[in-house]
This record gives structure tokens, C-alpha cells and sequence, in this order.
């Protein structure tokens, strides 16, 4: 039933709701320049009245009101709006990691420039051109070994730098993983406190926004979903259909090096081998730039490098020096194993189980316009399994050459100095198969075996394989057909010129000789050979010549990281503007807080009136009457 005292507690409510409207206008003011901070609003409801409807209530027309209390105090905030901002934050975080290591790497080419290696390796085949019109001029002889040590230090330098990018996206690889791994851990902290809140019926508004501000930061980093479908009382995340977090569980990343990778790191789960599948997001990228882009890049400038050597020394190796001597590198090349037959240990037993070879050199010359009149498939290793290349009795040399070429094989074709046949392996694409060796060489037909003369049968028992030691046996015996053992790992690195030519300028061959002869005091033919090979054919993959190589591998960073800053502007902008909508909805409006100060102040002085006027009709009651 209603109280005498009833006035005073509906004016103390009313009191409360003012007060505490006042201070949470004063705590979204304060908060105003607080990222991620969502406005809060205090949510007014009428106390339950008197009476309620049951059996027992008074004759009292109407319900008498109580007034007012706080239902609940909640954060202005457009939960769709912020799911489309974390979905697009990987995106934002992807883009904008390539944008900045490709630039980088674009500053590493340094092209057009006087210093750069496309321009030294010009100076250094016009040295060439020179020593052919001047063979017996010593000047010349050592303009070609001083910019032979120009160009070869230059290819070092971009090696160098290129693997120092390398390295740096590694860094960050285990660096953006140890921060993904402290959001996690924030963000199951904050489900816990959060969780306890709202047992009491709170609404932990600030915590709230603090989830979902390192909620927007993990998304940089991965791409990332957010449910609450299967327990509502539980915040999850996902990625790549595994659970990053439900609840106060997490499971964490971790890095383990790659043995096939260089010792490069892999993105695991926490006490598991399972390689975290990235999506998107920073992680993404660097993963990406390291392994893919920037692997490729000194993959290609591997491949250039071994080929340029394999060149040079194939025909300087041939010519006649001043000495009077044949059979001199103008390189010096390093294998990658010291065994003659390439025989290797892959699996680290103590038993020789594979064989590491770079090229076969056919022992017959053909000619590349040629028909073969032959049929068959070539079967060469790619780089997922190996690839079929057929080839036709109308078929050129040079046709066949081109095919296998064009194809997916990582083992390519071209014809040496002489005219034979070089069967060459490629940078592989897989990460664990070994850059620069051949792994299966097979012919159905006769093209390899007695055409060209690399394989001693055909077929799949006279194919060559290098999952087995001593597989150079398959190769045409006593035939006259060559091989080469792998190179050391990326010869970029480690090149350079034959030490010799340094020191003895005149230890640099000019001639060739003829039939076996050794080369006149005016014979140039060998340097005139090797400046020829720069515009010559002699590239294996889809750069047939060394001047195509430097235009293809400049075009291709400078379009790659052109296409990374402009989708990383775009990308930016969109987030910002969704950033810019959830500011104009959940943001502190200074203007909006003062007015509500006014109003809810105006109520505070309304209410407070009140209570003193019951109390004064109460003190008339208790003072004032009687006898």
C-alpha cells in the first residue's frame, strides 16, 4: 500500500537516474578521443506501480507510479557495420604488407641506372666485342676480366639484398605471430571479466568495446570470423575452419623452422605440426612475399646466373688463351656435391639414395630446322609430377626445343655452342625439391636416346631418375654425352670470376682454333661468341635472352608493386570510410553530450523541487499539527 514516505523514495529514484545520466554524458566527454570508444546511453524505465493486479490489491482506482529507475546503460553501436569492418581488415592488412616489401624490392633492381647489373652486364659483353677486334691487346683483356668482376659483384649485391628482404619477412613472420598471440590472449582475458559481468546482469560496455577493437586488430593479421551461434554466452573466432577462440579457450600459433625452406619459419598451431591456412591479412602476405615472390625473384636471378656461367665457360672453356692453354673457366662454378656422379645423401642415412644433376649435354649436333621423323613423349619432372611432352615425325628439332619449353616441366632444352642437345633443370616451384636438378628424364620414342644422344634406351627402363644413385648410367654410354652436377645453392651468391684471369689477364681465351688447332694471334672467334650471347637464345624458361630477362624481371616487380599500392589505397579508403561510419553512429558528439547534460540537469533541479516540497508538506504533517 502506498507510504506516507512514498514521495521521498520516487524523488530519490528520480535523483539516482539524473546522477547517473549526468556521469555517463561526462564519462562519453572524457572518452571522446578514446579509439574505439562507443558512445553509451543510460536507458530510463518507470518502477513497477502501484498496485499490481491480484486479489489482494486496494480499492485505489488506477496504479499508482513509483518513478523512475536505470533498465540498463548501453553502447550505441551497429553490430553489422562492425562486421564488415573486421571482414575487410584482412584484406587492408594484406595489401598494405605487399605494397610496402615490394617496394623495397623495386628499389633493390635500381633500374635504369649506371650501377645496375642489366647496364654492367652490357659493359661487360661490349668488353667482349672489343677483345674480338683486338684478340692479342692485353688492355682488352683485362677491361674484360675487371668488368667481368663488376657485373659478378653486382649480381652478389642483388642477392644479398634481395635475401636480406628474405630474411626481414621472416623476422616479421615470427614477430606478427607473437602479436596475434597477445590479441588472443587480451581478447580471452576480456572474455572472462566480460563473461562474469554479465552473470550479474551488467553490461560491460567498455570491455565490450576493447574486444572489438582487438578484434578489429587480429583481423589485420588474419582473416578472421566472429559467432556466437552455438553458445551466445561465449565469444568465437575463426579462422580457416579451425577455432582461434571460444570463450576463455584459445589456441595459439606458433613458428618451427622449414629444413626444406631454408630454415625459414612455418605458422603452426601451439603443440601441433599442422600448418595454420592463411586467407588473408598480414600473416598472408609476408608468407606469401617470402616464399613466393621474393623466392621467385632470386630463383630468377639464380637461373639467370647459371646460365650466363654455363654459357661463358662453354665456350671459353673450348677457346685458346694467351698461354697457349684450353680448358679454362672464365667462372669459377662450385658444385653443390663433390661426388663425380652426383650421388647424394637426401635422407641423411649414411647411403647415397639420389643423384643431383644440373644438365646433359647430348652427344650428337643437330640442326634446330631439321625434321626429326620421329614419335614418341618426352616425360620430364614439374613441379606438381612429372609432365608429357609429346612430339611428331613432322616436328622440327627446334619445334620439339619450343615445346618443351612452353610446357609446365621444370627441365628445359636448348642447343650449345655446337649444335647438341642440352636438357637443363629450372628453379623448382615446390618449396623441398631442390632448385637446378633434373628429377626424371624418359622418352617412348628415340628423340633422347639415339637422335640426340642423352639416354642409352628409351622407354621407362631407360628413363633416368634421381631417386637412385648412380642414375647417369641410364645416359648413352661412351657416347660422348655429358653431364653436370648441380650447382651450390643459389649461384648468384656466391659467383665469381676464375681468380686465375686476375692475376694472368693473358690466362683470358680469344680464339677458338680450327680443327683442333690452336687459335692464330689474331683469332677473336670466342670473344666475338660470347658477346653474341646477349642476344642470343640461350636462356632456358619463358626469357629466351639475357636482355629479356632484365626487361621481363624489371616489368614484372614494377607491375606487381604497382598493383599492391593501388589496391592498398583502395583498400584504405574503404575501411576508412567504414571506420568514418561507425564514427558518425558510435562516436562521441561533444554538442549531443552538453545538450543532454542540460536536460538531464534540468530533470536533476525538477526532482530535487520536488522532494523538497514533500518535504515541507511532511514537516506541516509532523510539526505542525496536533493539539
Amino acid at each position: 500500500m502506498k507510504s506516507t514516505f512514498m514521495g521521498i523514495e520516487l524523488g530519490k529514484r528520480g535523483i539516482m537516474a539524473s546522477s547517473q545520466a549526468l556521469d555517463t554524458a561526462g564519462h562519453n566527454i572524457s572518452n571522446a578521443n578514446t579509439e574505439g570508444y562507443s558512445r553509451q546511453r543510460v536507458k530510463l524505465g518507470s518502477t513497477d506501480p502501484l498496485y499490481m493486479p491480484q486479489l489482494n490489491r486496494a480499492e485505489t482506482p488506477g496504479q499508482i507510479g513509483q518513478g523512475v529507475d536505470v533498465v540498463s546503460v548501453e553502447r550505441v553501436r551497429d553490430e553489422l557495420l562492425q562486421t564488415r569492418i573486421v571482414a575487410s581488415g584482412d584484406n587492408k592488412g594484406y595489401w598494405n604488407s605487399r605494397s610496402d616489401y615490394l617496394l623495397m624490392v623495386e628499389q633493390i633492381y635500381n633500374e635504369p641506372n649506371e650501377t645496375s647489373v642489366r647496364t654492367l652486364m652490357d659493359q661487360f659483353w661490349e668488353g667482349w666485342q672489343e677483345l674480338s677486334i683486338h684478340p692479342s691487346d692485353q688492355a682488352a683483356r683485362r677491361q674484360v676480366a675487371r668488368r667481368g668482376e663488376t657485373l659478378i659483384d653486382s649480381i652478389n649485391s642483388r642477392y644479398n639484398d634481395l635475401k636480406e628482404v628474405r630474411s626481414m619477412l621472416d623476422d616479421d613472420v615470427a614477430v606478427s605471430v607473437g602479436e596475434v598471440n597477445s590479441i588472443l590472449s587480451n581478447i580471452a582475458a576480456l572474455n572472462e571479466q566480460i563473461s562474469k559481468s554479465e552473470a550479474l546482469g551488467d553490461n560491460p560496455n567498455d570491455l565490450y568495446d576493447k574486444r572489438d577493437l582487438l578484434t578489429e586488430d587480429l583481423a589485420d593479421y588474419m582473416k578472421i570470423t566472429i559467432e556466437n551461434k552455438r553458445d551466445p554466452d561465449e565469444f568465437q573466432i575463426h579462422t580457416g575452419g579451425r577455432e582461434l577462440i571460444q570463450g576463455r579457450k584459445v589456441n595459439y600459433l606458433d613458428t618451427v623452422p622449414n629444413a626444406d625452406n631454408e630454415s625459414f619459419l612455418d605458422i603452426t598451431w601451439k603443440g601441433s605440426d599442422e600448418r595454420v591456412t592463411l586467407y588473408g591479412g598480414k600473416l598472408a602476405a609476408l608468407v606469401e612475399l617470402r616464399d613466393v615472390d621474393v623466392r621467385e625473384e632470386i630463383q630468377n636471378l639464380d637461373m639467370m646466373t647459371i646460365n650466363f656461367t654455363d654459357m661463358v665457360n662453354g665456350i671459353h672453356r673450348q677457346a685458346w688463351n694467351g698461354n697457349h692453354e684450353t680448358g679454362v673457366d672464365f667462372f669459377r662454378e662450385y658444385p653443390l656435391i663433390n661426388n663425380v656422379a652426383g650421388n647424394y645423401d637426401r635422407n641423411g642415412d649414411g647411403e647415397l639414395d639420389s643423384s643431383m644433376i644440373y644438365r646433359f649435354t647430348g652427344a650428337h649436333t643437330l640442326d634446330p630446322q631439321q625434321q626429326a621423323g620421329l614419335e614418341g613423349t618426352i616425360t620430364v619432372n614439374g613441379a606438381d609430377g612429372d609432365v608429357e611432352i609429346p612430339y611428331y615425325p613432322s616436328d622440327t628439332v627446334g619445334d620439339i626445343m619450343e615445346r618443351i619449353n612452353n610446357s609446365s616441366s621444370e627441365v628445359k632444352a636448348m642447343l650449345d655452342f655446337n649444335g647438341k642437345l642440352i636438357m637443363k633443370a629450372s628453379p623448382a616451384t615446390q618449396i623441398g625439391n631442390p632448385d637446378f636438378v633434373i628429377r626424371h628424364l624418359e622418352d617412348s620414342g628415340q628423340f633422347l636416346a639415339g637422335y640426340a644422344g642423352i639416354l642409352e634406351n628409351n622407354g621407362a627402363g631407360g628413363a633416368y631418375d634421381w631417386n637412385q644413385a648412380d642414375a647417369v648410367l641410364a645416359l648413352q654410354a661412351g657416347g660422348g654425352t655429358d653431364y653436370s652436377v648441380a650447382p651450390l645453392t643459389h649461384p648468384s651468391g656466391w659467383l665469381q670470376i676464375n681468380e686465375t684471369l686476375v692475376t694472368d689477364p693473358n690466362a683470358i681465351a680469344a680464339g677458338l682454333g680450327e680443327n683442333g688447332r690452336e687459335a692464330a694471334a689474331g683469332d677473336g672467334s670466342a670473344a666475338l661468341a660470347i658477346a653474341d650471347l646477349r642476344q642470343e637464345m640461350v636462356m632456358v624458361g619463358p626469357q629466351r635472352s639475357f636482355d629479356d630477362y632484365f626487361a621481363e624481371t624489371v616489368a614484372n616487380i614494377g607491375l606487381k608493386g604497382e598493383q599492391a599500392e593501388i589496391t592498398s589505397e583502395t583498400e584504405n579508403l574503404a575501411w576508412k570510410e567504414l571506420k568514418a561510419l561507425q564514427e558518425s553512429i558510435s562516436g562521441v558528439n561533444l554538442d549531443e553530450e552538453f545538450s543532454d547534460m542540460i536536460k538531464f540537469q534540468h530533470g536533476f533541479n525538477a526532482v530535487s523541487r520536488y522532494i523538497t516540497t514533500v518535504d515541507e508538506m511532511l514537516d506541516t504533517i509532523i510539526n505542525r499539527m496536533g493539539v
